[in-house]
């Protein structure tokens, strides 16, 4: 299913995190839309300790697989 908006590019300190934690493929893994609103999530504060707590919180989440912006969820429904 394509995003009918905007892709947000992955900005660099993102990158870098998830190739840090080899969560790069956990990253991919997810639908479209949740990594678009990831991006867009993570990149849009004026403040840098909140692009960074924000990262982190995605970070997490990848790792524990089943959560998606403090939802449960899981893949394939």
């Amino acid at each position: 299913m394509a995003l009918k908006r905007d892709r947000n590019p992955m900005p660099d300190f993102v990158r870098g995190a998830l190739l840090e934690d080899a969560l790069m493929e956990a990253c991919e893994a997810r639908p479209d839309y949740q990594k678009n609103d990831y991006l867009w999530w993570i990149a849009s504060p004026k403040r840098e300790a909140t692009r960074r707590k924000r990262l982190a919180q995605m970070i997490d989440e990848l790792k524990r697989g089943d959560v998606y912006m403090n939802m449960a969820w899981r893949a394939g429904r």
